[in-house]
Parts: structure tokens; C-alpha cells; sequence
């Protein structure tokens, strides 16, 4: 064993000086700098990504990405023609990103431009599951007594799918779930209670937003905007929207782009406990959902 000093025996010092000759650091100095440097770029780089996750442009990005490795692959596998194919969308989304990108970039300058610099370094974490059962219980106590008075409601719920687009289209709120607030807001003839109600993050972030609505040719004919507004958004997010009927006062339930109707206040609270706290395959569809006509 006598062997195993002399495998350990060399110049520590002196490899580190080869490794600081060779990134081209002359002193402690440039290594601080160069700390420094990179770090200010990592935070940059991770506050634009929390930008552009708040709206579906996240989605363009990732499908952007993807575009990127997949051209580089193919220049490794020598695929020519994949590679100019490719290549060429690159450069051409260079261009479109800008305009793709403009009310997002729009809005991330103008949130700079409004926040302290403390913001840029407030991670403070609370218990998600907590809050969310706490807001499944104002939700559907709020519903339960919307439907009691014949209320019309349209509440929407963002998961995943970041629907920023829609959120803007509202009365920012950025307010505390509460079901005094969420009935308030319906009552009838009053500035906000026409639209949509959007929940993100376990807060009310918008009232009175516009969504888009379903062109499904198989819906009941006795449902009205509400409804058809709430299937909506389901088809192209995966988001949960709740819907309280003015006429019939009945609750419904849209996920995936399918209704349930007539749901009491114990199943629209197992529905939402399924979707929000216990459901670990989102992308997985539930006879449930399926669209019934009574």
C-alpha cells in the first residue's frame, strides 16, 4: 500500500494555476468578476422565464426549443436537407418572435418599470395545498348560494396552461378567495358581473373577463353563453370552469373540453378536489366529463 501516497503526490497549487491560466483569470479579482458576471445573467435569464410563463407564450418557447435541438441533432447526423429546413425556420422565427412576443414583452418592460427592488428577491413559499383546499371550500360555498338565488357565474380556474391573454382581458383584482367576494362580484347589474371570474395561483386575479367559446356542434341547445364560453377555454387550456345557470340555477362543472351538469355542492367539491389535489395525471380523461344534454 505504500504505492498510494505517491498516485496522490502532486502539485495542487500548481493545477489550479494551469486551470486559472487557461480560462484566462489573471487574479482572484477576475474570478469575482466573473462570479459576479454569470450570476447576473442566470437571475436575468430566470426573471424573463417567469415573465413568459405567465401567458401561452410559454408553450411557442418550449416549441421553439424544441425546433433548436432538433436542427442540431440533425447537423450531427449529417441530415442535410432536415438541417436547411430547419435552420431556415430558425432564422425566420428570429424575426417573428418579436411580433409574436410584443404584449408580452410589453408587459414584462412595464412590470419592471413598476416593481422595488425588494421584489427581486421575495421567494416566500406558503402551503399550496392548504390554500387550495381553503379556496375549494370558498368556491363552493360561494356556488351553492349563487345557485340558491339563481345567480348567474362563470368562474374559471387556471392550472398548467397559463392564460394570461385572458386574464388581461378583465378588472385585475390580484385579490384574497373569498365567497362573499365571488358572490359579490355576480350580482346582477353591477360593473363586474358580466364575464368571467379567473382564479390563478389562489388568488382572483381578474373579474369580468372575455373567453373564447366552444364551436362544439353537439351541445344541448339550451345552453347559453355562459356555458359555451366555459367549454371554451377548456378546449384550449386545461383549465376548470365552473358555471352557475341564471335560469335554472344549476351548477356545472367543465373540464377538457366536456360539461357535467346538475352537480351538488358535495360532488362539485369532490370534482375539484379530484382535478386540484389529488389528480396526478392531468392529461387523463374521466368519464365524467363527458358533455350531457339534460
Amino acid at each position: 500500500m505504500e504505492f498510494l501516497p505517491g498516485i496522490f503526490n502532486f502539485d495542487i497549487h500548481g493545477l489550479l494555476n494551469n486551470i486559472v491560466n487557461y480560462i484566462g483569470f489573471e487574479s482572484p479579482l477576475d474570478v469575482i468578476r466573473a462570479i459576479f458576471d454569470i450570476g447576473i445573467v442566470a437571475y436575468v435569464i430566470y426573471r424573463i422565464i417567469l415573465l413568459v410563463k405567465e401567458t401561452r407564450a410559454w408553450q411557442l418557447i418550449k416549441g421553439l426549443l424544441f425546433i433548436a435541438i432538433v436542427s442540431y441533432l440533425s447537423k450531427i447526423l449529417k441530415l442535410d436537407t432536415v438541417n436547411y429546413i430547419l435552420t431556415s425556420a430558425i432564422q425566420i422565427t428570429a424575426i417573428a418572435v418579436v411580433v409574436l412576443f410584443q404584449p408580452e414583452l410589453r408587459r414584462g418592460l412595464e412590470q419592471i418599470g413598476r416593481s422595488k427592488f425588494s421584489d427581486f428577491f421575495n421567494f416566500e413559499e406558503s402551503s399550496i395545498r392548504i390554500q387550495t383546499t381553503a379556496m375549494i371550500e370558498e368556491i363552493v360555498k360561494a356556488c351553492t348560494e349563487l345557485a340558491r338565488t339563481n345567480t348567474g357565474a362563470l368562474i374559471v380556474i387556471e392550472r398548467e396552461t397559463k392564460i394570461g391573454e385572458i386574464i388581461n382581458s378583465g378588472i385585475q383584482l390580484n385579490s384574497s378567495i373569498s365567497a362573499e367576494l365571488i358572490m359579490n362580484i355576480f350580482v346582477p347589474n353591477t360593473p363586474l358581473h358580466d364575464g368571467a371570474l379567473v382564479i390563478r395561483e389562489n388568488k382572483i386575479k381578474s373579474a369580468s373577463c372575455f373567453l373564447p367559446l366552444t364551436d362544439n356542434p353537439n351541445l344541448s341547445k339550451e345552453l347559453g353563453t355562459r356555458h359555451r364560453a366555459a367549454l371554451g377555454i377548456t378546449e384550449v387550456s386545461d383549465s376548470i370552469s365552473i358555471v352557475v345557470s341564471e335560469e335554472t340555477g344549476k351548477i356545472s362543472f367543465a373540464l377538457n373540453g366536456g360539461l357535467t351538469r346538475n352537480l351538488t355542492p358535495d360532488t362539485l367539491r369532490k370534482a375539484l378536489n379530484k382535478n386540484l389535489l389529488d389528480d396526478t395525471t392531468p392529461n387523463k380523461k374521466l368519464n365524467l366529463w363527458k358533455v350531457k344534454s339534460k
